[in-house]
């Protein structure tokens, strides 16, 4: 595999590896923040981190999908099987549509619920939907079925990982690793 032609460049792959951190973790605390019984002051940090990270994540996926949609991706270093094209087509759309409704359920939930997103908040940013419970229980339920389904592909896609990194050794895996101790 020629390193320099089929490895995606250094922005996509910091864009990929810093949303892959930051969505390891908001899976957990989402799950987590939400449990009967736990401690206040825990749980308000839990919720104040989650909105704000979720903005951050906000912001990110609109940055990756512009720099994709100026950078396309590199044509695969090997040939797949159709159904393995397909299966990878689907996980990546399927993770780039719930990397954008999932901060944005939550988004609506937290603003139509009454509730405040304290980095927006800090720049001074109204609203942009109307405080409504009913609105806010439908973002709400958005974003809990959602957040399973972003597990589930996430465990897909590390799956895939490892497999085309460790079982096939392709170099599917290494078009994405990130760009860190190594030359640029």
């Amino acid at each position: 595999m020629n390193d320099r032609v089929l490895r995606y460049r250094v922005p996509a792959r910091l864009i990929h590896w810093v949303m892959a951190l930051l969505v390891l973790g908001m899976i957990p605390v989402g799950f987590f923040m939400i449990r009967e019984g736990l401690d206040r002051s825990l749980q308000n940090f839990l919720f104040i981190s989650h909105k704000n990270i979720g903005v951050l994540l906000l912001l990110l996926i609109f940055v990756r999908l512009i720099y994709r949609w100026r950078n396309p991706p590199l044509l695969a270093p090997v040939a797949m099987p159709a159904v393995q094209k397909f299966a990878s087509h689907a996980s990546h759309f399927g993770l780039y549509a719930l990397l954008l409704i999932m901060p944005l359920a939550g988004y609506v939930r937290v603003r139509a619920g009454g509730f405040p997103i304290e980095s927006l908040d800090a720049m001074g940013l109204p609203s942009f939907v109307p405080r409504s419970d009913a609105l806010a229980e439908v973002a709400k339920t958005v974003h809990f079925y959602g957040a399973y389904a972003i597990a589930g592909l996430v465990v897909v896609h590390i799956s895939a990982a490892a497999y085309h990194g460790l079982v096939r050794r392709d170099g599917i895996f290494s078009r994405m690793w990130p760009p860190v101790g190594r030359k640029l």
